[in-house]
């Protein structure tokens, strides 16, 4: 028979049973609370959804005349041509190619990361789409996170799934577009608006279409929205502030994240003095409001092997994806 002296001299209060959180009933008005916010965030997710759709569509209608008069994508003539065809929307057909692509590739993309979230129970909004009057018809899409996260390993694997499950996509349709595109011989020489070539592009090309230059290729529609989708992931990747990169580089080695975003931002403006201005906005962007990042609740927990393997797989993803100068605009 046990000893019964321990437990008639402890304090009763140390008795108290605990209750887990799970344990406890539901509270109707947080819940309440919650689906009210995941309806907004469904319906405003639709309705920028539809508007990219629309912007997507007209982009690519005008990449797919293009391409079919054996012409690079002529920028000016791309806004002149919105009203006519957003006042004739039979003409939006033509750009179903190119914007089921591109959106597919970037809703792959934050569906990674809401996914990923949803895994670890971290609240987050629906994947939200920029409609804009841009070369490519948007600003790209984002999801916003909105309760903290927990440790390194659940921000390395939410940072990271967005890139890779978006590269995975646009890669193989880069390949498909590459097989069947036009050569046009020194097509870039002459164009108004002439694309970079990222390094994934030109060993695609050497492998699929050996002897083209990837200068004479005139790529489909198709492979022009993986383009965007390899260029999206090399930005989301660059290791700096909020950014996928910047998770991943906090995960990985936290106590020098600001110190890399810094020198990453002052590495931007001579890419932009030389190559490509856009370079400059993002230096400006991650100087003013991104070198920060946000505290995990257990910022000790280190990441283990297989994650930094992924690490590496990302900056080769980066590498793969990356160009100095993605768009040059000549004038007149």
């Amino acid at each position: 028979m046990a000893d019964r002296s321990e437990l008639e001299s402890t304090p009763s209060e140390t008795l108290t049973p605990v209750v887990a959180a799970w344990d406890l009933p539901p509270d109707p008005y947080w819940e309440n609370l919650e689906a009210r916010r995941q309806r907004k965030s469904l319906a405003i997710a639709i309705l920028l959804f539809v508007l990219t759709l629309i912007s997507t569509l007209a982009v690519g209608a005008q990449f797919a005349s293009s391409y079919a008069s054996g012409q690079t994508a002529d920028m000016d003539q791309l806004f002149s041509n919105y009203a006519a065809m957003l006042a004739h929307p039979q003409l939006l057909l033509a750009g179903v190619p190119f914007a089921f692509t591109l959106i597919g590739i970037l809703l792959a993309h934050e569906l990674g990361h809401f996914f990923a979230c949803r895994y670890y129970g971290i609240s987050a909004s629906y994947p939200y789409f920029i409609p804009a009057p841009t070369l490519i018809g948007t600003l790209g899409a984002f999801i916003r996170i909105r309760s903290p996260i927990y440790n390194r390993k659940a921000l390395f694997d939410v940072g990271l799934a967005g890139p890779v499950i978006g590269f995975l996509f646009a890669v193989p349709a880069l390949a498909i577009a590459i097989f069947y595109s036009k050569v046009v011989p020194f097509s870039e020489v002459n164009a108004a608006t002439v694309f970079g070539h990222p390094l994934a592009m030109r060993l695609l090309v050497a492998a699929l279409r050996p002897g083209v230059r990837p200068g004479d290729l005139l790529l489909h529609p198709v492979g022009r929205a993986a383009w965007v989708g390899l260029f999206a992931t090399a930005l989301n990747l660059l290791p700096a502030g909020q950014l996928d990169g910047g998770h991943i580089l906090y995960s990985v080695a936290g106590k020098f994240h600001k110190k890399i975003t810094i020198c990453v931002a002052l590495l931007l403006i001579p890419l932009g003095l030389i190559f490509w201005s856009g370079w400059i906005m993002w230096s400006v962007l991650l100087l003013v409001i991104g070198f920060r990042h946000p505290p995990l609740l257990n910022r000790w927990e280190k990441v283990d092997r297989a994650r930094l393997v992924w690490a590496a797989v990302a900056v080769l993803m980066f590498i793969l994806c990356f160009m100095p100068m993605p768009v040059m605009i000549r004038g007149n």
